[in-house]
């Protein structure tokens, strides 16, 4: 069951997520999950939860390498990862709102 999306694929309710909903939007995209996939969505909630906002790429890359390291945060990983906008992809597949500076 798909749940309700605004008119950008993010969810209205972010309480409709979960691993079922992740794996189906990143079906959606073409991307299937792997845990390289699930390190980068659980930061990126970590840091929700934190600042109350998702970050555009800038500070993702600059949260990712304080708490994953240089390597998993640099921006020719993440966009293999979630190609295109990876900031934007992946607040999408991880349930949260769409950054404010993404296009």
């Amino acid at each position: 069951m798909q749940p309700p999306l605004d008119k950008d694929g993010f969810l209205v309710n972010l309480d409709d997520w979960n691993k079922e909903v992740a794996e189906y939007l990143a079906a959606e995209e073409g991307i299937s999950l792997t845990p390289e996939h699930w390190e980068i969505i659980s930061a990126l909630q970590d840091f929700y939860h934190e600042f109350e906002l998702s970050p555009a790429m800038r500070p993702l890359s600059k949260y990712l390498k304080q708490t994953l390291g240089n390597e998993k945060s640099g921006s020719i990983y993440l966009m293999k990862l979630f190609p295109g906008s990876p900031a934007k992809l992946a607040a999408r597949i991880a349930g949260l709102p769409r950054p404010e500076n993404c296009l």
